[in-house]
């Protein structure tokens, strides 16, 4: 029954740890980089403690600094957060050996779940569908993986890191004479992100959906769901925007709950404990196979959060204090619809070049049925050295329709002035037809979907605008700098509002 837990993060998800943990009347400890000394998580947390320079591979990836700061502040548990050190086996383990409590699953399940060609053997073994490919746990040569490529997966293909996530050490491959070629980048990549260059093949779904399923698991051996997440909206492999429920599995309970007993199955094959997420591929047909398990916290879990009404941090707490979930399978009911947006520090206009700086302004959007994520404030430097997600935009009404059309008006109201941000991107996402009538697949950003193109559908309507406001400190007013540039923070909220009144 620890009172003192440790955020090993930075950014929105700290912040959102940190209140989660206050929520229930725990201390809070946070750790930063010489970059995060003025960051939010710092001064939302009781205690914060430098732990070195910019770079996290000087920082939050160096697990025995974290150590020796939960030492030395008295923090009994530890919270990874996602990314950085949240599914590495080894904290875990380090954890543990300094009598810490790791809030997440065991360092075995990470170690299986982590490591994609030995999940894939375990999943087959427990019943669960996995997508075909090289099913052999054995690192293949790079003759032995042309060989298979050849006679047994086919093509199209994907070559995959077998340590690998977000879209790292992955190469689509279409024709036999791309396949060398891609195992070599692919193996190359997966050694430079992972530390690890094995990398195998499986074969690629084309027109598939990304569909997952939150599970949550106490250390009972009771293991429920929360039902399904929409995360097919990606460009290069990498979630941009995430829905619950999902709009192909829509009235199918059928379908869902086969799903979700599936996930709860592949998360028990493991001994999972906490919250994790089971990943499936859904084809045209409606059949689904196994991806890989991510084994902590997801970006998206507020989507869940808002539609099931479970707090999914506030039970990794409950979980990690050895307490027993408070639902039951049949407790679980998904009402309405979420939607979140995440909002990158990027240019849309510009191939999604990340853009660092200071943030000069901020309006946030507010409102019954909108939630922000967020770490960042007027004054707030952006740099070079993390992830270029900045913030995550969460919307949700009782139907589908209901929920995009108050995503609309909070992307017009939301203004982050200072860097370029993907505000626009999802403003010309949510006019698309195809995206309204849930009409795309996972290749539907890259392979169908030109915000260029998209701009100059609505030129006509909605003059590409310009107007970009220079907001410093001591700025009373906002000054209107170049009609004919554009504001990637958020052109269409001047663009609507000059149609109005000029």
């Amino acid at each position: 029954m620890f009172q003192k837990v440790l955020v090993a993060n930075r950014g929105e998800i700290a912040v959102r740890i940190l209140r989660a943990c206050k929520d229930i009347g725990l201390k809070t400890v946070a750790v930063y980089s010489d970059a995060d000394r003025n960051a939010l998580h710092v001064r939302y947390a009781r205690e914060a403690y430098n732990i070195g320079p910019a770079p996290a591979r000087d920082s939050y990836l160096v697990i025995q600094k974290i150590i020796d700061v939960a030492k030395k502040s008295g923090a009994q548990a530890i919270h990874p957060g996602y990314g950085f050190l949240a599914e590495r086996a080894e904290f875990a383990t380090a954890c543990e050996e300094a009598g810490i409590t790791f809030i997440g699953p065991s360092p075995d399940a990470i170690t299986k779940m982590g490591d994609k060609i030995t999940a894939r053997g375990i999943m087959q073994a427990a019943g669960v569908p996995v997508v075909p490919g090289t099913n052999s746990e054995v690192d293949l040569t790079d003759e032995e993986l042309v060989h298979e490529a050849n006679t047994n997966v086919g093509y199209p293909l994907l070559v995959k890191a077998a340590a690998g996530g977000g879209g790292k050490g992955m190469r689509a491959v279409h024709s036999p004479d791309e396949i060398e070629g891609a195992i070599a980048s692919a193996k190359a990549e997966a050694l430079s992100s992972f530390g690890d260059g094995r990398v195998y093949l499986e074969k690629l779904v084309t027109g598939a959906r990304h569909i997952e399923i939150q599970v949550l698991a106490d250390t009972m051996g009771n293991t429920i769901h929360l039902g399904e997440r929409e995360c097919s909206i990606q460009r290069r492999h990498q979630k941009l925007l995430e829905e619950c429920p999902s709009p192909f599995i829509g009235t199918d309970e059928t379908l869902r709950q086969a799903m979700g007993a599936v996930a709860v199955k592949a998360a028990k094959a493991v001994n999972y404990v906490g919250a994790g997420t089971i990943e499936f591929l859904v084809d045209e047909d409606k059949n689904f196979y196994f991806l890989e398990m991510n084994t902590r916290l997801q970006v998206e879990h507020p989507v869940t959060e808002i539609v099931t009404g479970v707090d999914i941090v506030r039970e990794q707490l409950r979980v990690a204090r050895g307490k027993r979930l408070r639902l039951l399978q049949e407790d679980v009911k998904m009402n309405g619809w979420a939607i979140e947006c995440r909002i990158n520090a990027e240019d849309p206009f510009q191939k999604f070049m990340p853009s660092i700086g200071k943030v000069s302004s901020v309006v946030v959007p507010t409102g019954p049925g909108v939630r922000i994520d967020t770490a960042v404030y007027p004054g707030y430097e952006i740099t070079p050295y993390y992830d270029s997600m900045i913030s995550k935009l969460i919307c949700s009404g009782e139907t589908r329709a209901e929920a995009i059309l108050r995503m609309r008006r909070a992307l017009e109201e939301y203004r982050i002035l200072g860097v370029k941000t993907t505000i626009p991107f999802h403003q010309q996402l949510l006019d698309s037809h195809r995206f309204i009538a849930g009409k795309f697949n996972t290749q539907f950003v890259d392979n169908e979907f030109d915000i260029n193109q998209a701009e100059g559908e609505h030129a006509d309507i909605a003059a590409i605008i310009a107007a970009i406001v220079a907001h410093h400190e001591n700025q009373a007013a906002a000054q209107v700098v170049n009609r004919n540039a554009r504001d990637t923070s958020n052109w269409k909220w001047v663009g609507r509002y000059e149609r109005i009144h000029r």
